[in-house]
């Protein structure tokens, strides 16, 4: 599988480590009063979607960049691939 990164273009799927759903980057707030179940959730639920996934992968063998790619994990088709630090600047998060 080849995923296309956006600085550094074309890369081997064997660069990168899979690391889960894109919903991780949605950590949440500690301070809260429902912290500890939000944790549970965050921490043992996972979704296991047929079709169109946000997912997270790591860049391990290259520049270290964190990504969010959106696959089919039927086809593996990906539709695109953005740094994780962009999608969570467009949804308001500035670190």
């Amino acid at each position: 599988m080849i995923i296309d990164h956006p600085l550094l273009g074309p890369r081997d799927a064997q660069e990168f480590t899979y690391l889960g759903d894109a919903a991780l980057i949605h950590r949440p707030d500690w301070q809260a009063e429902d912290a500890v179940d939000a944790f549970h959730d965050y921490l043992y639920l996972r979704d296991n979607p047929a079709g169109q996934h946000r997912e997270l992968w790591f860049h391990e063998q290259g520049d270290r960049s964190w990504l969010v790619v959106t696959r089919n994990t039927l086809t593996h088709e990906i539709s695109k691939v953005e740094l994780a630090r962009d999608v969570a600047r467009a949804e308001g998060r500035s670190k």
